[in-house]
């Protein structure tokens, strides 16, 4: 048994799977297995006695890893401890391998060095699946890094955020360096019932997942409303060690509900302007038939200074029902091709014609040169941006500037803004300020924006304002070119 024994030693490290070296104490080798034989190419005779270095770095552009392995086992040898390095090596193929090397002291009974044993586990193929994991994780944290339509962050179990993805940094204005390992709740709006914060992790820990209609915090303290997704984030033992939040930004999908809201709601009040137009248009032309008659009756001029006051206020009737038979009217647009920026200049001389504050106002025109045409009604565009125009100098009975910018909106609209200086439209009246009969003006019918609201509906465009007080108000329209 022990004849067996002493026989299976020396056949296990021949027939290892490891490179096994044993130096002398100048470094010569004076043993090495087949591993070893089949790294570097040579034979055993070619190996034994030489320096482990020059068997090893034969390739005159591996001097700085020769050069850091040698220090490396100097300092073994020196302090009589074990060492660990890892390099390439250039095996007998041409081909680098990565080699993970232990190096062992050995020391004879006077606790001398007597050589060293050097033990090499080629890692190639190991650290080569690590690098493709690595790469695919990091690909994957790319990925989700670039979606700037989504937000994605990660929270412990304290509640510190701990990843912030660039689509975060993007909709939500935080750097990721200045949110780090704050509390997720500066994103939440803690006034908002359905995101209590405390509920959502409780749901999530109980079910594991939990999904809502929400609002998030910006830096700035802006509400952005998103769809909020949250899910457990486990470990590789399937251990709870945090909460991975995506929320998706729901800003242009609100405001395209709020358009086809506002458009359903202005066509049925559209067919009911028509109704009432009808109604009082009938009895309307029965007194204003009347008065007539009654005008060429011998009366006192009493009596006909009265008739003149009613048959004025009947006319101001009229305009007015013609303006809501306008609104609700569906007409038949004569479309032909335009050039946005021309049809602009043609307004702007018929301004003055209207009734404006004395003030000093500037206009500032930036129209995008090239700009491809739209197929439109010239006359209906037109009444829209002198009835804009005109309310911009309403807004500023002290004077300011107007700017006027045409720009071409990712090749597939023409994009006009008229943006004033005036005194702005407060925040509750925004959601009704294409609303027929909505009018901020004391002497208004609010029937001007309606019908704008309607021409632009009718051309397939859009037609969106912003407004601060005191600061100002933007149109925005876009129509799409042919």
């Amino acid at each position: 048994m022990e004849t067996d024994t002493k026989e299976l030693l020396p056949n296990l490290i021949e027939n290892a799977a490891v490179i096994v070296l044993y130096l002398d104490h100048s470094g010569n080798i004076l043993f090495c297995n087949k591993k070893t034989e089949s790294l570097v190419g040579l034979k055993r005779s070619g190996i034994i006695s030489k320096n482990w270095l020059e068997v090893l770095f034969r390739e005159a552009n591996n001097i700085m890893t020769k050069e850091m392995f040698k220090a490396v086992m100097e300092d073994s040898i020196t302090y009589k401890r074990a060492k660990d390095f890892q390099c390439h090596i250039l095996s007998s193929n041409g081909v680098e391998r990565i080699i993970s090397w232990s190096i062992t002291p050995i020391l004879d009974k006077n606790d001398q060095i007597e050589g060293s044993a050097l033990f090499g586990h080629d890692i190639t193929e190991i650290e080569e699946r690590e690098t493709s994991l690595k790469n695919i994780d990091d690909s994957l944290k790319n990925i989700l890094s670039s979606i700037k339509e989504y937000a994605l962050y990660v929270i412990n179990l304290d509640g510190n955020i701990t990843y912030f993805s660039m689509g975060s940094e993007t909709m939500l204005g935080w750097s990721k360096h200045d949110i780090i390992f704050k509390h997720v709740s500066i994103l939440h709006n803690i006034n908002d019932n359905v995101s209590n914060l405390s509920l959502i992790l409780e749901h999530v820990r109980l079910f594991g997942k939990y999904e809502t209609e929400t609002e998030l915090i910006t830096k700035n303290k802006e509400v952005v409303p998103v769809i909020l997704t949250v899910n457990q984030f486990l470990d590789s033992s399937g251990k709870l060690i945090g909460y991975i939040f995506i929320a998706k930004d729901m800003t242009e999908r609100k405001k395209l509900e709020y358009q086809v809201f506002q458009s359903e709601k202005l066509a049925a009040l559209g067919q009911l302007s028509a109704g009432m137009a009808h109604e009082i248009n009938n009895p309307l032309f029965v007194i204003s038939g009347r008065v007539e008659m009654l005008k060429n009756e011998k009366l006192s001029q009493k009596v006909k200074d009265s008739l003149a006051l009613i048959d004025s206020q009947a006319d101001r009737i009229r305009k007015l029902v013609d303006r809501i038979l306008k609104f609700s009217r569906k007409s038949a647009a004569t479309l032909e091709p335009i050039n946005i920026n021309e049809a602009i200049e043609l307004v702007l001389p018929l301004i003055h014609y209207n009734k404006l504050p004395a003030a000093k106002i500037e206009i500032e025109k930036s129209f995008e040169k090239n700009m491809p045409p739209i197929k439109g009604d010239l006359h209906q565009l037109q009444e829209v941006f002198l009835n804009l125009l005109i309310n911009a100098y309403q807004s500023m009975p002290g004077g300011g500037v107007i700017k006027i910018i045409t720009s071409n909106f990712k090749n597939l609209y023409a994009q006009i803004q008229i943006i004033d200086t005036g005194t702005g439209i407060p925040d509750p009246h925004l959601k009704d300020i294409f609303m027929p009969f909505f009018s901020t003006k004391k002497d208004g019918t609010g029937l001007g924006l309606s019908i704008c609201h309607n021409i632009i509906k009718n051309h397939n465009g859009s037609i969106e304002l912003e407004s601060q007080v005191n600061k100002g108000s933007t149109f925005t329209i876009k129509l799409p070119f042919i």
